[in-house]
């Protein structure tokens, strides 16, 4: 039987059945692959945990045959290969990027070898991307972020694989606008504070000039009645 050939394959790995050195013999073959991180919480379609396993895509300069890919498989004990319909869309599934109903594994673990660019995998569509900012300027606001470098340090240790991950790439200049006019902000209302806070402290300090008078006037009422009394 003839089979169809690709440079670009898949399948899946067992813990439990896989050689302990599985990865080192794919790096042997000196080429570039994928591995997800360990789907230990997958679910089948009756809500029973699925064995914890691996996806892998392997990608080659040349297209390859069934039979070539089958015989690196049999190596790790895998199943059958898979042809590779999306690397894109499998890199992503490998995190469950696009499906929020399922467990979403961290994109961080998910490892690249052989050269392969994962940034630029997952690169998010341009409505991601939409979100993304907006979840960034959602939280500028909410902690009255002044300074970039707090929304930086921030992404850098809680949000690293999309909050830093654009910073580093296309939205550094926007964030950076988009923090300075909350500064200007910060600014303007401090100084319309204060301009209230002065006019306010000079119609105090004129009150409390005219009470002076006022008690000055009272105290010479006073004083001449004491005077004119003594005098009778």
């Amino acid at each position: 039987m003839v089979r169809d050939r690709f440079r670009n394959w898949s399948f899946v790995v067992y813990p439990e059945s896989a050689p302990q050195d599985w990865c080192d013999i794919l790096d042997d073959l000196h080429i570039q692959w994928v591995k997800s991180p360990l789907h230990d919480k997958d679910v089948d379609a009756n809500g029973e945990v699925k064995k914890d396993h691996w996806h892998v895509l392997v990608m080659f300069d040349s297209v390859k045959t069934f039979d070539q890919i089958k015989e690196i498989t049999d190596k790790l004990n895998a199943p059958i290969p898979q042809k590779a319909q999306s690397v894109k869309g499998l890199v992503r599934y490998m995190a469950h990027l696009d499906d929020p109903d399922k467990h979403q594994y961290p994109v961080s673990q998910i490892i690249a070898r052989g050269g392969v660019d994962i940034s630029e995998l997952l690169k998010p569509s341009a409505g991601e991307r939409d979100d993304i900012i907006a979840e960034m300027c959602d939280w500028v606001d909410d902690n009255e972020i002044v300074h970039f470098k707090e929304l930086a340090r921030y992404a850098r240790h809680n949000r690293r694989d999309d909050w830093h991950a654009m910073l580093t790439r296309n939205s550094t200049m926007y964030m950076v606008e988009y923090i300075k006019s909350n500064w200007q902000m910060c600014n303007e209302m401090v100084r319309k504070n204060m301009d209230e806070y002065r006019e306010e402290l000079f119609e105090a300090r004129q009150s409390l000039r005219e009470e002076r008078r006022g008690l000055s006037e009272w105290q010479q009422v006073l004083n001449e009645r004491d005077r004119a009394g003594g005098a009778s």
